[in-house]
């Protein structure tokens, strides 16, 4: 099998799949260095600074370079092609490669434009028979093609957030059940825990009583990194939907709580959710488990999160009622979130 000193892949990687991380291989193990120019317009929907990182993270020992192609798409003419070549020489820094590798029909035209051999792999897309355009369409479907950072970028997160003692771990660790039990690609889903809490048991294993408790900001910085920490590892390795019991925006309400303000490194570290679940106090009975000391605040910091969430940009549902009430409503919201799709822009094709 020839080997050669330098080898080029090109494309759109809309998003990244198994399908391209298979190209992406072969070319490394046939040549001494490769080049992959990432080549989307920027119409698209997932940014090529995020596509990049991702196809670095799999392929470390592999060159990757980023550029916007923003010329029509229009595989027989002269013009077109020139257009684009132009680009990917601009991007790669040559116009020399010894081959070029692709799974597409135009790769043969890309290779002698290169002055390269052309490399065909895979064109019926037998050994990883899945295609960009199918992931767009249902990324469910094709879950397994997707690398884990990849994953978590489609992964739609739901966050539970409310007072103290209202039913944020309860409801997010059921939905997180209720999926699992569907089976399939289901089966991994999974709920992230408040680190909060966990920072609180840290505190009262010095011996301290909860009364005597004292918090500081780097208390929430901490929180607020090890909650999002936590939340793209789950995502990563989920399924297509994750559950969180309180998220970064929502610590930021707790320091107000305990601290009066909120500083600029906890509301920077905010990201928004696809969907919020704001568990009511009412009806719920308060249970001191040791970690709890808010039962007179409980109506202020409904009303707190209310009017937070009212100003979010991101859907929210209010559960009330008992926990079958709640959790029949969660997952009717939940379901209705993930049977909207992902909307991603469609690239540009031939004759745009």
């Amino acid at each position: 099998m020839t080997r050669f000193p330098t080898g080029l892949v090109i494309g759109k990687f809309y998003p990244p799949h198994a399908g391209h991380h298979h190209l992406i291989s072969v070319a490394a193990a046939r040549c001494e260095a490769v080049t992959v120019v990432v080549a989307p317009s920027r119409q698209e929907s997932i940014p090529l600074p995020l596509r990049l990182d991702w196809l670095r993270s799999l392929h470390p020992d592999v060159h990757f370079v980023g550029i916007y192609d923003e010329h029509p798409v229009d595989y027989h003419s002269d013009d077109a092609w020139d257009a684009h070549v132009a680009v990917f020489r601009e991007a790669a820094g040559t116009d020399r490669f010894d081959a070029v590798f692709s799974s597409e029909d135009y790769g043969a035209e890309l290779a002698r434009r290169f002055h390269a051999v052309h490399v065909p792999v895979d064109p019926p897309r037998a050994t990883v028979p899945v295609s960009g355009t199918e992931i767009r369409a249902d990324p469910v479907a094709h879950w397994d093609h997707l690398a884990p950072p990849v994953r978590a970028w489609f992964t739609r997160r739901v966050i539970a957030v409310g007072a103290e003692s209202t039913g944020t771990t309860t409801i997010a660790s059921a939905l997180a059940a209720h999926f699992q039990a569907r089976g399939g690609v289901w089966s991994r889903t999974r709920w992230v825990p408040e680190f909060g809490r966990e920072l609180t048991a840290r505190k009262l294993r010095t011996g301290l009583a909860m009364a005597d408790l004292t918090w500081d900001r780097a208390d929430f910085v901490e929180v607020v990194t090890e909650q999002n920490r936590a939340e793209d590892e789950a995502a990563a390795q989920g399924s297509p939907i994750l559950f969180g019991d309180t998220d970064s925006a929502a610590t930021a309400i707790w320091e107000r709580r305990y601290l009066g303000s909120t500083s600029p490194e906890v509301l920077s570290a905010a990201r928004p959710p696809d969907l919020y679940l704001l568990t009511d106090h009412e009806g719920v009975p308060f249970e001191d488990d040791g970690m709890r000391d808010g039962e007179h605040l409980r109506a202020w910091m409904t009303g707190l999160f209310r009017a937070h969430l009212a100003t979010s940009g991101v859907p929210v549902v209010e559960l009330r009622g008992s926990h079958e009430t709640r959790l029949a409503i969660a997952v009717a919201a939940c379901d209705a979130l993930l049977n909207k799709g992902w909307s991603l822009a469609e690239p540009k094709k031939p004759g745009s």
